[in-house]
């Protein structure tokens, strides 16, 4: 009697939990699993949507995801009364340091080449005409360029160094006298407010990743409000107009685009009448990358830039050239053949990553004086960061950087 009891209690306490939609306890045994799965099944269903979250990441932009999480959402959003904005501060500092570590390791290349030649200058103890000749040849050899070369020449041999100098020292001097030349041409980039829309054309030899740079300058200005056009004005190649088609869906960038072989000058016409007519704020046109000696070429990019005028004769407003840093002396040659040619205003530096030969960009910077806006280092739309000559100077000098979490 006593066992009946009990056994009709836990018969009804099964009951109550299965009415309460628990899970089926799997202590209840085989006498009654459908009355156990049929109800609750109903409350599970809020769970089935989980394995649908991963699949939206792929359609998704990967690029622009990231972006905005470390550097703007946390300092903006959070109160004076919110310990966000110091999480904030550190996110920053560490990616400075992040950005700083990569840009020194793309530059390992020319620094690594100063210490190696740099130890056998310094195994005299003495300073004079003889060492400097050789520190002069090692910085020439760097592609700092001769200018540069005799500046830190001149600034060593009237320092204090007379009783003998160390490799610290000569670092210490080349980051200063670099970051000197660099300075004024770091600038970021600036559009011009009063041009509806700002006209951007990109141009370059091939292979400097002009059209990847044209992607990530149109997320850095749709991300700060901006409306973005896009121009495929390479049309030699289809994958060179996918790629646009590609980057204009990632920011959300309207792409003006015609069929491979159609005119270059007609195509970047065309989106500059739409973007005037859509109320853009910048057009970026992509062009074909081109040697800087092949006539022919060059002087198509010439008609690119006449047409521009005819609708609008300050088009176009910025001429960015691309420039691969592991390109060393020719990009000099590149520099004055585009700027003949283009009108060159600004330079974006690409491909420092292990590779690059970095002083070349002291040398075009003491010879021509063009803005250098940005640099990358990778494919992805976070390896873009805009100049910074300071810090730029201590990496191709292998300076440490004492002062990393201050920046």
């Amino acid at each position: 009697m006593m066992e009946s009891k009990r056994g009709s209690f836990f018969d009804r306490l099964r009951q109550a939990t299965a009415a309460d939609g628990d899970e089926p306890d799997e202590e209840a045994g085989p006498t009654a699993p459908k009355p156990k799965h049929s109800e609750p099944k109903e409350h599970p269903e809020p769970k089935t949507p989980k394995p649908e979250r991963p699949a939206p990441p792929p359609n998704a932009p990967e690029p622009t995801e990231p972006d905005p999480e470390p550097d703007r959402e946390p300092e903006e959003e959070a109160g004076p009364m919110s310990p966000e904005p110091n999480k904030g501060k550190a996110r920053a500092a560490e990616t400075k340091r992040s950005w700083f570590a990569q840009l020194k390791s793309g530059l390992s290349r020319t620094s690594n080449s100063l210490t190696e030649n740099l130890a056998g200058v310094l195994t005299k103890r003495k300073l004079d005409e003889d060492t400097l000749d050789e520190l002069e040849d090692v910085l020439i050899k760097a592609d700092l360029g001769v200018a540069m070369a005799d500046r830190i020449r001149e600034a060593i041999s009237s320092g204090r160094f007379d009783k003998g100098f160390t490799e610290e020292d000569v670092r210490a001097v080349l980051a200063t006298e670099v970051a000197r030349v660099l300075g004024p041409v770091a600038q970021p980039f600036a559009l011009d407010e009063s041009a509806k829309p700002h006209v951007m054309l990109v141009v370059g030899v091939n292979g400097t990743g002009k059209t990847t740079t044209i992607g990530k300058l149109a997320h850095q200005f749709a991300r700060d409000g901006k409306k973005v056009m896009l121009a495929a004005g390479d049309t030699f190649r289809a994958a060179a107009i996918d790629q646009l088609k590609v980057w204009g869906g990632r920011v959300g960038a309207e792409v003006v685009a015609k069929d491979v072989g159609a005119d270059p000058a007609g195509v970047s016409y065309e989106a500059l009448e739409r973007a005037k007519a859509e109320g853009a704020d910048v057009l970026l046109i992509d062009t074909a990358g081109r040697l800087q000696n092949k006539g022919d070429l060059m002087a198509e990019l010439a008609k690119i830039v006449r047409v521009l005028k005819k609708l609008d004769p300050a088009a176009p407003h910025s001429v960015v050239l691309v420039l691969d840093a592991t390109t060393g002396q020719n990009a000099i040659n590149q520099v004055q053949s585009f700027q003949e040619i283009a009108g060159v205003t600004n330079l974006v530096v690409t491909k420092l990553d292990g590779t690059a030969r970095g002083g070349i960009l002291v040398a075009i910077a003491e010879r021509f004086g063009l803005p250098i806006n940005a640099i990358g280092i990778g494919e992805g739309i976070e390896d873009f960061e805009p100049f910074d000559a300071q810090d730029f100077a201590r990496a191709i000098a292998g300076a440490s950087r004492e002062n990393d979490a201050a920046a």
